[in-house]
């Protein structure tokens, strides 16, 4: 029996299981244990599925639908099972932090649904062989994802607004794919991903296919300025599918912008620069917006909007060095390297804010503090999600980075102004992101983990579930496994690559013939070591030696009668940078003061509040919603009951109709 076809079997019939399952279990722990473990079953299986793609298996799966000639099809292709393997992989960990972690509405029988049919069609996306099947797919991972992040809607006024917005952008993704990949099949005239890659066309036709289909995807993954849903959906979903929908569910649209590159491997340069002008903006604004929030759940979102503006940045560098193959491999490479490493840090960082939020009640940073010593698991699963997610050794995310830095570095093509020209400021930019991303999850961590309790919740809390606690270790597992034996994954990706693209060394680190660089995550650990154990050790001995007094000490340099009130929270630690790109970020201030009644000069009380917004929303969205309501106030006043009216616009429509025929 083919391996391909017996692995999609199985996931389907897991598929069926788990909607059984999810509607017949009683409520309560069983409930959550059958229909979580009936999901983890259907991740695993479409992770056999991805990797038997990845591996380079053979096969082929049509299944007959009403319409004919409208079959609907599965091909493995190594790309689509990477993508696949990502979505399967970071869904069994949802699957089985999942189990401890829901209750209430995200516990009930159409959230279990609903999830057993987001993580099936966001693993079938990736291996659909043509434009049907490709929509079909994507839109049921669209509908699985919508009826999830609507579950705590009656429990939270803020849940609905969130789940519109989604559900807007979401189908404005779908009819984008529609008609960027239904104009692309119309120029190749079939709608198989394979006649339309041998087709080769070209042309005007083929370049509006591409941008209209290019938005489509870029919409999905959250790049601005179509990134609005992400950091309200994000943060109003249950955690456990705000981490499948940010490290795995905007993977799709970077699947499908790559998957686009294969099929149209010769476009023009400036199909480039629409890649680059989505990359640049997201990486920015979002680890801008990122290093401001107070949000924790709010700022993984916009962290989710950089990471994705860095893949497009790879992937947009691919495209600009098409004479120069060793470099447009490595550029591929870091893409591919980016998104891994993304759903990977991803993952532990949702799942640790989730078991923040379960065990505080809390999602303010301001009103975090303290944890480490009450949750200790998560506070170790956080900080190594902010270390990969802040591109530090030895993490996945400073492996991704490096492979992106290395191309970027050595893309000199003097033949090509367009590239010589542009890559200064995609340095410039990727050093920026690099800066802030740092200061954005120090942030993160600092504030929420150390310290002192800033809230009675923080005060109270209580580690998680023994199911969230092993979910969240293994994803945090998973980031650093990366960063350690980088040439592991490097031997998995070799069926995607280039041949001589990237090879593994000794010692499991990474070399990149095409830009001449090599990493060794074992050098780095070494180095690290030596240059600190003899501090550490000088410093021990040094402290041994020195006599200790004990005395009361005077002022105490704060040290003395301290409480949550004089630290920093994440407002004012990142209020300088408020400040500095106060233009960009546009944000609101209130100081409220209160004297003394007897004295104007003494002060009673003073409050500080600021508010920060989106700008892309308040000034480009929220216009445009405004327009349409003018459009459709004016719509209503021609629909005004008139008999008369009515019957001229049909024989209208109808005279332009006759004369089109005519023509």
């Amino acid at each position: 029996m083919n391996v391909f076809l017996a692995a999609v079997s199985a996931h389907a019939l897991v598929l069926a299981l788990a909607l059984l399952v999810a509607l017949a279990a009683p409520p309560g722990r069983g409930r959550n244990l059958l229909a979580g473990g009936a999901c983890l079953l259907l991740a695993g299986s479409g992770t056999v599925a991805g990797w038997v793609a990845l591996t380079g298996a053979q096969g082929r799966i049509s299944v007959p639908t009403p319409l004919a000639g409208l079959d609907l099809t599965l091909v493995p292709t190594p790309l689509g099972g990477l993508f696949t393997l990502v979505a399967g992989g970071v869904g069994v960990v949802c699957a089985l932090y999942a189990i401890g972690y829901v209750q209430g509405a995200s516990a009930s029988r159409t959230s279990w649904s609903a999830f057993a049919v987001f993580i099936a069609g966001m693993m079938v996306v990736p291996l659909a062989a043509d434009v049907v099947t490709f929509l079909v797919a994507w839109e049921v991972m669209a509908i699985g994802s919508t009826v999830l992040v609507f579950t705590e809607h009656q429990a939270r006024a803020s849940v609905r607004p969130a789940g519109l917005w989604y559900a807007v952008m979401t189908h404005l993704s779908f009819l984008l794919l529609a008609a960027g990949l239904g104009v692309l099949a119309a120029a190749s005239s079939s709608t198989s991903f394979a006649d339309i890659a041998a087709a080769r066309s070209s042309g005007g036709l083929v370049s509006i296919g591409f941008v209209l289909a290019v938005l489509g995807f870029a919409t999905k993954a959250g790049a601005v300025p179509l990134h609005v849903w992400l950091p309200r959906a994000h943060p109003e979903a249950p955690s456990h599918v705000s981490a499948l929908m940010s490290a795995a569910m905007v993977k799709m649209g970077i699947y499908g912008i790559l998957l686009l590159t294969r099929l149209l491997p010769s476009g023009p340069g400036w199909w480039a620069l629409v890649v680059l002008g989505l990359g640049l903006p997201s990486a920015l604004y979002g680890i801008l917006q990122a290093s401001v929030t107070s949000d924790l759940k709010r700022l993984l979102a916009y962290s989710t909007t950089e990471n994705v503006g860095l893949i497009l940045i790879a992937i947009a560098v691919a495209m600009l060095t098409p004479t120069r193959p060793g470099i447009a491999a490595t550029a591929l490479l870091a893409a591919l390297l980016l998104t891994i490493s993304h759903a990977a840090f991803k993952t532990a960082l949702f799942l640790s804010a989730g078991s923040v939020l379960h065990g505080t009640g809390e999602r303010d940073l301001d009103r975090m503090g303290g944890l480490a010593l009450r949750m200790p698991v998560t506070t170790g699963v956080l900080a190594v999600g902010c270390l990969g997610a802040a591109a530090l050794p030895v993490t996945s995310g400073f492996v991704a980075e490096w492979t992106l830095l290395q191309a970027l570095i050595h893309a000199d093509a003097h033949t090509d102004r367009l590239t010589t020209a542009v890559l200064p400021l995609v340095m410039g930019v990727v050093a920026l992101t690099a800066g802030l991303a740092l200061l954005t999850f120090t942030k993160a961590f600092g504030i929420a983990s150390l310290a002192r309790p800033r809230s009675p919740g923080a005060a109270t809390a209580h580690e998680a579930s023994p199911s969230m606690r092993v979910a969240m270790v293994v994803a945090s597992l998973g980031v650093l496994a990366i960063g350690l034996l980088p040439g592991q994954l490097i031997r998995v990706l070799t069926t995607i690559l280039p041949p001589g693209t990237a090879r593994a060394t000794g010692s499991g680190g990474l070399a990149l013939p095409g830009a001449d660089a090599a990493l060794d995550p074992t050098a780095i650990i070494a180095f690290a070591v030596a240059l600190t154990l003899p501090m550490v050790l000088t410093a021990y001995r040094l402290a041994r030696r020195a006599p200790r007094q004990r005395s009361p000490l005077g002022w105490g340099c704060g040290g003395v009668r301290t409480s949550s009130r004089m630290q920093y929270t994440a407002t004012s630690y990142a209020e300088p940078l408020t400040r500095v790109f106060a233009d960009a970020l546009a944000p609101t201030r209130d100081v409220t003061v209160t004297h003394v009644e007897e004295s104007r000069h003494a002060l009673q009380s003073m409050a500080y509040q600021q508010q920060l917004v989106d700008v892309v929303e308040s000034r480009g969205y929220v216009r445009v919603v405004l327009l349409l309501d003018r459009v459709g106030d004016w719509g209503r006043t021609v629909q005004n009951g008139n008999i008369h009216r009515y019957l001229a616009f049909s024989f209208a429509a109808l005279v332009v109709v006759l004369i089109g025929v005519l023509q």
